[in-house]
């Protein structure tokens, strides 16, 4: 994940890197910053990890885990839910999740002349709202942003101390190489074959 973040400029001198304007910053280096500084750049990441932790319901050794993950700096929150009823979880108070509805619709933001940018419909019309963490379907993605490399190594650090924590299960692991049956770039087979393009184009003719 690390190595694909990172953006590398082919250059050896100046005249050779991309023409910027004079207002970017290269992920806070000012355009003055000398070129071996651009050199290694972060591309900022969002990292969306789905899970499972339970069979029908959520099994109460992560839910210490999950708590941990809401308090790193990193967080984005999580997507879950509970049957016929999906919700955006942004913390917890004791044994409890807060979570946004993210279902109501609205309208499009529309730049102004001026520059401003109304922002009425980036906000929830209804209040956050709680439930217990013991009704959560086990379904879940927890989410995660690093904007640069810093706090990428800062998250992988804490990930590995949430195994530590006791009486909690870890919800996934972190490893240093790709595990051996990942050597294949399309290991589950996504990328269609001519035949099987083919098959599709028949089927939807049909």
């Amino acid at each position: 994940v690390g190595r694909l973040c990172q953006s590398n400029f082919p250059c050896a001198g100046a005249a050779a890197c991309p023409g910027v304007e004079s207002d970017v910053l290269y992920n806070g280096y000012p355009e003055e910053a000398g070129v071996r500084d651009r050199l290694s750049l972060w591309k900022p990441l969002v990292l969306l990890i789905p899970l499972r932790l339970g069979l029908t319901e959520i099994n109460e050794a992560y839910i210490e885990t999950l708590k941990h993950c809401f308090m790193m700096p990193q967080s984005l929150g999580v997507i879950g839910g509970k049957p016929n009823s999906a919700h955006y979880f942004i913390g917890y108070v004791g044994e409890e999740l807060i979570y946004l509805d993210p279902h109501t619709t609205q309208p499009a933001v529309e730049p102004s002349d001026s520059g401003c940018l109304p922002d009425e419909s980036f906000h929830c019309q209804h209040p956050p709202c709680r439930m217990s963490i013991a009704d959560l379907d086990p379904s879940i993605a927890v989410g995660f942003f690093c904007s640069t490399e810093e706090d990428f190594n800062d998250w992988c650090q804490q990930i590995k101390k949430l195994s530590l924590v006791r009486g909690a299960l870890p919800m996934f692991e972190l490893v240093e190489r790709q595990p051996s049956h990942f050597s294949n770039p399309d290991v589950l087979n996504l990328t269609p074959d001519s035949s099987d393009a083919d098959r599709l184009e028949r089927f939807f003719d049909s």
